[in-house]
């Protein structure tokens, strides 16, 4: 199984690329699911679908055609389903407070439910062979990030924090609950998380995966929105999944030549200037600007037209190697580049910002630094088995 994750900054079209990438894979046939994972979700209006009779029929996949879903993962429906005894301890401590019922519902919704519904579905059905691609329209980029970083978190915690906090619990339970003005999550509070961790282990392992999961990340050619996609590629890197693709949306196409948009056309191609150099050797899609909202199916065939080539699949495995990587060794930071072509003689380095240029002849590759790093500037660099490790030190 593939999964393909798309991510990027709010209302850059994360959604109608999705949307459009399942109809192309669908049409190669593969069986294809795109999920949203998105709390705001916006798939079933990508597809012109009645939101109300859609979200009446659905809160599990949805089917388009023989080979194609789509699945708005249902909050209401998944508490019910996986987070019963801990959303039902929350809200009873919420109504001691004074806060009325539907209030206490609603903020018994914590964060991070959502993301972890849909991590469950896609351990679901990978044990279950269910498709062959599963493509994820993600949140906004800082909850993407937090999506991505929940396995660790959790296996840290259940591991280190879990058994001890039961534990501890269990024992103070019946004494504390006699003085305490809320009651003690149950034991099958406790019960509940175990269940839910359970039907979440290996996804963790399955998104650091590069031949399983693979990053592409969208963005406009615009200042604002590039400045998050790098932020986004650092830390996807970070946590160990390969960005293998960026796809550019809303670039004006050749034939607009108004003299109005003179200004924007300037700014757009010195944007993809910089978008090259950052990002490579990630590969770098195009989709133009067009002249209509991209809404319903036959639009979205128009959007898959134009991102992808006839036969073009999508799922086709880029890139297993992350660019770079970041690392800690004897109290020091690095950071790691793979550079199979390099000499010794011709590699230069310097700190601009908060980020780490290397230059080799007469290319130039920018990396943006992690926040623990960037205040640091190197120090020291060696190359060795087509490996340039830099060492980052302070000042």
């Amino acid at each position: 199984m593939r999964i393909l994750l798309f991510s990027g900054k709010g209302g850059v079209g994360k959604t109608s690329l999705a949307a459009a990438t399942g109809l192309q894979l669908s049409r190669l046939g593969y069986r294809t699911l795109v999920m949203s994972v998105d709390p705001a979700h916006s798939l079933a209006d990508a597809f012109d679908f009645e939101t109300e009779l859609f979200h009446s029929r659905t809160g599990d996949p949805y089917t388009i055609d023989d080979r194609l879903a789509i699945h708005e993962v249902n909050i209401q429906k998944e508490i019910k389903r996986h987070w019963r005894e801990i959303s039902a301890y929350v809200i009873s401590v919420l109504r001691t407070t004074g806060i009325s019922d539907v209030e206490a519902e609603e903020l018994a919704i914590l964060p991070g439910m959502e993301e972890l519904s849909a991590m469950m579905y896609v351990n679901q059905f990978r044990r279950e062979q269910r498709y062959d691609v599963i493509v994820l329209d993600c949140a906004p980029t800082a909850e993407s990030m937090r999506f991505v970083s929940m396995p660790t978190t959790l296996e840290w915690y259940m591991k280190h924090i879990f058994p001890f906090q039961r534990g501890i619990l269990k024992a103070v339970r019946p004494l504390a609950n006699r003085v305490s003005p809320v009651e003690l999550p149950p034991d099958n509070y406790f019960a509940n998380i175990q269940d839910l961790f359970g039907k979440l282990d290996g996804i963790g392992e399955l998104l650091e995966n590069p031949s399983i999961t693979s990053v592409r990340l969208v963005t406009n050619p615009e200042r604002m929105v590039l400045r998050e996609t790098q932020r986004a590629f650092v830390y996807f890197s970070l946590h160990g999944l390969a960005v293998d693709g960026v796809i550019v949306n809303r670039v004006l196409p050749l034939e607009v030549t108004d003299a109005y948009f003179k200004e924007w056309r300037t700014s757009q191609a010195r944007i993809m200037e910089e978008i090259e150099a950052y990002f490579a050797p990630v590969a770098v899609k195009r989709v133009p600007l067009f002249t209509h909202e991209v809404l319903g199916r036959e639009r979205l065939e128009e959007l898959r037209r134009a991102m992808y080539a006839e036969g073009e699949d999508p799922s086709a495995v880029i890139r297993t190697e992350a660019p770079y990587t970041f690392g800690k060794r004897d109290g020091h930071y690095e950071v790691r580049l793979n550079l199979p072509f390099a000499m010794k003689g011709e590699i230069g380095l310097f700190k601009k910002g908060d980020e780490l240029v290397v230059e080799i002849g007469t290319l130039r590759r920018h990396i943006g630094l992690p926040t623990s790093m960037a205040g640091l500037s190197p120090s020291r660099a060696k190359l060795e088995n087509r490996v340039l490790t830099v060492e980052m030190k302070e000042t």
